[in-house]
């Protein structure tokens, strides 16, 4: 597992993609809620938790502005009605709006709108952690605005489910098999080394490690935005699209998990914001998944974030050792389980088993400013089309931004096959600069995971992390 990966109601093209492999059976769905940690001063060093309670058979919005004034114990009436003006010209402008507000960061957008403090203690300190693991201060209101805009605008938008295993076995292989199945080939262990142009600049092939050659009539790029440009190469360096990408970096996250030689009985079935320093949100999976499933031992999946200095937490977490972040995990643990993990039990839960899996690189860091710099999936290569959650859409970096991303990918493959109007090259912004002078690759370095944009278990690796 490199992630806790939550499918929202809000994810139509995810979930027309379960339909079209036919597993839609493998979403475990939850009751419409949202659970968050009570802060200590509301009871949270107790174990406490409080949840936004989203009534059946509502239509949206009336069932979202139920769960807000249903729940009483995070935000008064008063600091609720303070969110409505800077929420309702989302409502009435709708994603327009959203896009205007990419410039300013979380903080900005409150201090604009006269937004209480406590808002972002209470809400948005835990919803930002949670879509693009980063503090308020320095992710763009844009991100907020657009879960917000799904939730409130889609009756089921903020319901959650969770996969009934894992991912590689429950979702990747069928996607290959799928492929497989009609024609196509997946080539695992193959590396890329380098991408060769003609003289017109288009992609002549494609050099693997192992020396193959792959050869094609259009190349579809989807590697993570910090792998794509260490290998872009030379005669492309000094343009402009390619130039914007070094305006977006991924950022780093750390995904725990830890088994227990007990049942966390106050668990819940469902995700949980845990509004803790270090963690975003967590699950106990022996509860919400059936591949996990047990009666007697709980195997609790956390997301470690921020998990570095620039990201807003208080040390580099991401090249600390495991043992020190499974026990800065288990403090945490402790405030949110007293009774079964904290002191104030004789018999604590121990742990059987604990994975640390850093990812220095996953979704591209959503800080203020960047959805000018994502690119088009067209692009100026004639053969050469991109995909992944940066390049532009309007689900920012996340699963569905991903699978939508792939799709506005393959419409502009169809649409020139078709000899159709397609997508036009999207303008680049003013403010990129391009080179003066070409830049070599500098390519792909090692051929463990995290060179090539992924996760990896071990302390061997936060040295390699931290480099």
């Amino acid at each position: 597992e490199t992630g806790l990966h939550i499918f929202f109601g809000a994810y139509p093209n995810m979930m027309n993609l379960f339909a079209e492999l036919d597993i839609e059976d493998r979403l475990e769905w939850k009751p419409h809620r949202m659970t968050f940690a009570m802060n200590d001063d509301q009871g949270g060093a107790n174990g406490k938790f409080t949840s936004f309670e989203f009534p059946d058979k509502v239509p949206a919005p009336l069932n979202m502005a139920a769960a807000i004034l249903g729940n009483t114990e995070m935000l008064t009436l008063v600091e609720k009605i303070k969110m409505v003006p800077g929420l309702l010209p989302m409502l009435i402008r709708g994603q327009d709006f959203i896009d205007e507000q990419d410039e300013y960061s979380v903080s900005e957008f409150m201090e604009k709108y006269g937004m209480p403090g406590r808002i972002n203690d209470e809400i948005f300190i835990a919803m930002g952690k949670a879509l693009d693991f980063i503090d308020p201060e320095d992710l763009s209101m844009s991100v907020i605005l657009t879960a917000m805009n799904r939730f409130i605008n889609e009756s089921d938008g903020s319901q959650t489910a969770f996969l009934d295993g894992n991912q590689p076995d429950r979702l990747c292989a069928p996607i290959v098999d799928h492929v497989k199945a009609r024609g196509g080939t997946v080539m695992l262990g193959k590396a890329l080394a380098s991408i060769e142009v003609n003289d017109d600049d288009s992609i002549q092939c494609i050099k693997m490690a192992d020396g193959s050659e792959v050869r094609a009539d259009v190349y579809v790029s989807a590697m993570p935005v910090d792998v794509l440009k260490r290998v872009i190469p030379t005669r492309w360096s000094t343009m402009p699209y390619f130039c914007q990408l070094n305006e977006l970096e991924g950022i780093p996250v750390i995904n725990v998990q830890i088994w227990f030689d007990t049942k966390l009985t106050s668990s819940i079935d469902g995700l949980c914001f845990s509004r803790s320093p270090l963690l975003s949100v967590y699950a106990d999976m022996s509860t919400c998944c059936a591949e996990y499933a047990s009666d007697t031992n709980s195997m609790v999946e956390l997301v470690f974030a921020p998990c570095t200095i620039k990201a807003g937490a208080e040390r580099d977490w991401i090249s600390a050792s495991d043992s020190d972040i499974i026990d800065a995990t288990m403090g945490e643990l402790a405030r949110l389980f007293p009774n079964e993990i904290g002191s104030n039990t004789p018999n604590p839960a121990q742990i059987t088993k604990s994975t640390v899996v850093r990812v220095p690189r996953s979704v591209y860091a959503a800080t203020p400013g960047r959805n000018k710099f994502r690119p088009s999936q067209a692009s100026p290569i004639s053969n050469l089309v991109l995909a992944g959650d940066f390049a532009s859409q309007k689900f920012l970096g996340s699963m569905e931004g991903a699978v939508l991303s792939g799709k506005l990918a393959a419409e502009v493959i169809c649409d020139e096959a078709a000899g159709r109007d397609g997508m036009e090259l999207k303008d680049v912004d003013p403010s990129v600069k391009s080179r003066k002078d070409e830049k070599k690759p500098v390519g792909i370095r090692g051929d463990t995971p995290i060179a090539f944009g992924g996760g990896q278990q071990g302390d061997a690796n936060a040295k390699e992390v931290h480099v």
